[in-house]
């Protein structure tokens, strides 16, 4: 990694974030099988593989959907065309329209292998989801991708009331890269004074720009560093792919070294136990509660990251809970403050 230039003094060095603890069962063995798929997985570099393992999440991508509650569309704004994919639940609740972005460490993933996903976060919180593609890395290096996003989300905010919906109740959401793009379009769109959404979901993100273990100041870099499917070694691979050197700095990279996090969404960030991007989505709570936000950081107990790719799992059921009731409380706050 790059030499650090950034002052992180405290990032790492405490505990001072407020996190709730989520418990949830954990199979049999399931630690032990972590360590044996993750020692398979990471011994070539990135650089080498990536477009085998986009071949490879693409098979999770559906030959054939339902046509009822799915609609693949392009949304074009700043002279950007960008395709996303709108889910409409069976039963809407009419709460809140969720703009998605996929994980996939900038790299890989795409619309059509979180299919799945998103048509579930649409039934299980009842509300309608549109799922955004980007352009990847590394032919697609930053900003590109979240210039698409930016792009996606400004043309969303501008005809929210086509989808049924007030722009006032657009949410943010994104795991891990995804993530990371989600608390970045939020601070885009309020520097350049574009839209202002009101929540934002912040699940498992990267947020900072350092994850080796000799330099990062974040305790779960280390601890989970290796064994648990996404390693440290992964994360410096993806961040050299997805960005120059001359942009290791950028807060609309890495939103914790932005040095002013006031006027954001209300957030809810929700982190795994077993993740070495942990403390760094932490801290980013933390820091955004600092700053005068409302924040609320959950940590599941237990999970790795990813777990919201697992549809039929718990960590998926007790985090569509969490999502549900902090998007009920928070929209019932807004309404009574007008």
């Amino acid at each position: 990694m790059a030499e650090q230039k950034e002052n992180t003094a405290g990032l790492g060095t405490e505990d001072n974030t407020e996190v709730e603890m989520v418990t949830v069962e954990e199979p049999p063995r399931n630690r032990q099988l972590y360590h044996i798929a993750s020692r398979m997985l990471d011994i070539p570099r990135m650089e080498r593989v990536y477009k085998l393992q986009r071949a490879v999440v693409n098979l999770k991508a559906p030959l054939a959907a339902p046509l009822y509650h799915m609609t693949d569309m392009e949304l074009c704004r700043f002279g950007r065309r960008v395709r996303a994919r709108l889910y409409t639940p069976e039963r809407e609740d009419g709460g809140s329209l969720v703009i998605f972005f996929h994980g996939g460490g900038w790299v890989t993933e795409s619309v059509d292998s979180y299919h799945g996903v998103c048509a579930k976060l649409a039934d299980e919180l009842g509300v309608k989801v549109i799922s955004v593609e980007y352009g990847l890395a590394p032919e697609h290096r930053f900003p590109v991708g979240l210039e698409d996003c930016f792009a996606a989300a400004a043309e969303i905010y501008q005809t929210a009331w086509s989808y049924g919906y007030d722009p006032r109740d657009i949410v943010l959401m994104g795991d891990s890269a995804g993530g990371n793009l989600a608390a970045a379009v939020s601070l885009m769109g309020r520097d350049r004074d574009m839209f202002s959404v009101r929540r934002q979901i912040l699940l498992y993100p990267a947020t900072y720009n350092d994850h080796s273990p000799e330099s990062s100041p974040f305790p779960s870099i280390r601890e989970n560093g290796e064994g648990y499917i996404l390693t440290s070694k992964r994360l410096c691979e993806y961040w050299e792919l997805y960005l120059s050197p001359e942009d290791w700095y950028n807060p609309y990279a890495a939103p914790l070294l932005e040095r002013d996090l006031s006027h954001q969404p209300d957030t809810l960030v929700i982190t795994a136990e077993w993740d070495p991007l942990r403390d760094e989505g932490e801290a980013y709570g933390q820091k955004l509660a600092d700053a005068g936000n409302f924040s609320e950081v959950c940590r599941m107990e237990g999970a790795l990251h990813g777990f919201i790719s697992h549809i039929q799992s718990p960590e998926f059921t007790r985090a569509c809970e969490l999502m549900r009731d902090f998007l009920r409380r928070r929209k019932e706050d807004g309404n009574a403050k007008g």
